[in-house]
């Protein structure tokens, strides 16, 4: 007989005696109504684990549903496994690449296919409903990772195989839906049943796959219109399979070779020559009279410092004189900064800035004016000024960089015609395999954490703990206006997160176990383990990478 042990669950803030071996999902039937939700995961000391998860020993757990904490990821997980069996059922043989996230859904792609017939997708899209109707249960196994890598093979799963068989770890997990079998990178809900809201849409030249709306998950999410964001994804994947760098076992295999140098050159190339063309479109405006400021936006780390920098340069190549202004050197001092729902500073907001002052600089500025600017000291939280000064000449284009930069209440008081809009994004195009995509979200997180800890003192656990609202911002604030841009740049690279794995798995563990954001650290060090590592000292001087992993040629 199995001894009695305790766990204590943060969900009811007590003390739950338990079956020794009881499994999460047993402990929650145990609890009943009185958890007042039904559960997709559970964090077990603060690591996220799926319901069959056994517990043994004395530990702290809370569960989560699936519009709470880690559940909406576990939720999409298992919507992607739905969609993967309902293909193999409906369309036998089919290879279904899951590329990215777009428009509020995530946009699919079978190959070979370029527009999917109506009466293949609403096969599809029932056969997933009878699935998740049926209820039927998701199984999670282990075994060597040489017998999986085969077995992904022999089904024509070549990316999840090349992926295994690259990343050395002994044993892989996987998980099968009746004769079907996949490998995702965290928890599953335990059946089909926990995903029953969802839709599917026929989108450019394959189909969107539509989770629950956040802000109401009893309906799938609707769609928006995102054409200019479509088109900045499309060019960098075309690009990646020009250059066989798909995904990250793809990657891998690149750097075994040792052909890592060549990849970051002509990756650093293809920046260069997209920043050269929208200096050219920039500088054909102004000749004919407009473009005399240039707004650069973008979220959080998405790179807009550097990439101001260096189209500043290609535009002195185009004979003008370009002068910069930094949004974040017009914070308010902390003390006064506007505060979110949750009682945190909310620096995402507009109203963070000292717009009366910005509208004041910004108008003797233009009036010719000698302007002295502020600098920000992130340290303490203050606004400083150090003698910095800006003042325009004939032939000068003003660069104003931050993240409220296409904004219209900004500059509502600039003509429309004297104003280019830049929206700067890391648009993570490669894929861990053909079913999971690398958010962008989880690139720009550690651009942040490794750039937070080198410069600004700040710890990953705060800038963790810190990301929930700086999203909640970018939602509010910036993604609404990024289809106003008059040009895109997608500042990601296609081997920086192996680039970064070294520094952000160093950083990620001095996050202490016994905070909630360990489970966030602990989930991007996952992450980063299937990545092989590539030197730092191989990133050009003047590399986009460098403003946050350091040794850049520009000053900041």
């Amino acid at each position: 007989m199995n001894k009695v042990i305790k766990v204590y669950c943060r969900n009811v803030e007590r003390s739950v005696e338990v079956p020794g071996g009881a499994t999460l999902g047993e402990i929650a039937g145990i609890l009943g109504d009185e958890l007042r939700m039904t559960p997709i995961c559970c964090r077990v000391n603060n690591k996220t684990e799926p319901l069959d998860y056994a517990v043994y020993q004395p530990k702290l757990i809370e569960y989560q549903d699936c519009a709470t904490g880690s559940g909406p990821r576990v939720y999409t997980r298992t919507l992607c496994m739905l969609l993967y069996a309902a293909l193999e059922h409906v369309l036998p043989g089919s290879h279904l690449r899951i590329e990215h996230s777009i428009a509020h859904g995530y946009y699919c792609r079978l190959k070979g296919v370029d527009d999917v017939p109506d009466d293949l997708l609403a096969a599809v899209e029932a056969e997933m409903r009878r699935l998740a109707d049926a209820d039927l249960p998701l199984e999670r196994h282990q075994r060597l990772t040489k017998e999986v890598a085969d077995m992904f093979e022999a089904r024509g799963l070549e990316s999840k195989a090349e992926l295994l068989r690259t990343t050395r770890e002994l044993y892989t997990t996987y998980y099968t839906l009746g004769d079907v079998c996949d490998s995702y990178y965290g928890a599953l809900a335990p059946s089909t049943g926990a995903v029953s809201v969802f839709a599917l849409h026929k989108y450019k030249n394959g189909f969107l796959l539509m989770p629950f709306d956040p802000a109401d998950p009893s309906r799938p999410a609707q769609t928006v219109e995102q054409e200019k964001m479509f088109g900045a994804f499309t060019e960098y994947l075309n690009f990646n399979n020009i250059i066989g760098v798909r995904d990250v076992g793809e990657l891998n295999r690149c750097i075994l070779r040792h052909d890592e140098a060549d990849l970051i050159n002509v990756a650093e190339a293809l920046h260069e020559k997209a920043l050269a063309h929208i200096s050219d479109e920039i500088t054909a405006r102004y000749r004919r009279g407009g473009a005399r400021i240039v707004l650069i936006s973008g979220p959080s780390s998405s790179g807009k410092t550097t990439t101001t920098k260096r189209l500043a340069i290609q535009l002195m190549t185009n004979l003008l004189k370009p002068q910069m202004i930094s949004l974040d050197d017009y914070f308010v001092n902390r003390e006064n900064t506007p505060r979110d729902a949750t009682g945190d500073y909310d620096y995402e907001s507009l109203y963070a800035l000292d717009l009366a002052q910005f509208n004041a600089d910004l108008a003797a500025v233009l009036a010719g004016e000698r302007v002295m600017l502020p600098t920000y000291n992130f340290e303490t939280g203050r606004r400083e000024y150090r003698g910095n000064s800006i003042m325009l000449e004939e032939g000068s284009i003003l660069l104003i960089e931050g993240i409220h930069g296409l904004n219209p209440e900004l500059t509502s008081l600039i003509p429309e015609e004297m104003k280019f809009r830049l929206y700067v994004s890391a648009l993570t195009t490669l894929s861990i395999d053909d079913h999971n995509w690398i958010p962008t979200t989880d690139t720009r997180l550690l651009r942040r954490i490794i750039r937070d800890h080198k410069y600004r003192g700040t710890s990953a656990e705060s800038t963790i703990r810190r990301w929930p609202s700086v999203r909640r911002g970018e939602d509010k604030w910036i993604f609404p206006y990024q289809e106003n841009a008059d040009a895109m740049f997608n500042s990601s690279f296609v081997f920086e997160l192996a680039v970064m794995k070294d520094s952000g798995e160093s950083i990620l563990r001095g996050v202490p176990s016994e905070v909630p954001e360990y489970a966030e650290a602990y989930r991007l060090r996952k992450f980063l383990s299937y990545f092989l590592p590539v030197g730092a000292g191989l990133l050009p001087s003047t590399s986009l990478l460098r403003e946050f992993l350091g040794g850049s040629s520009f000053k900041y």
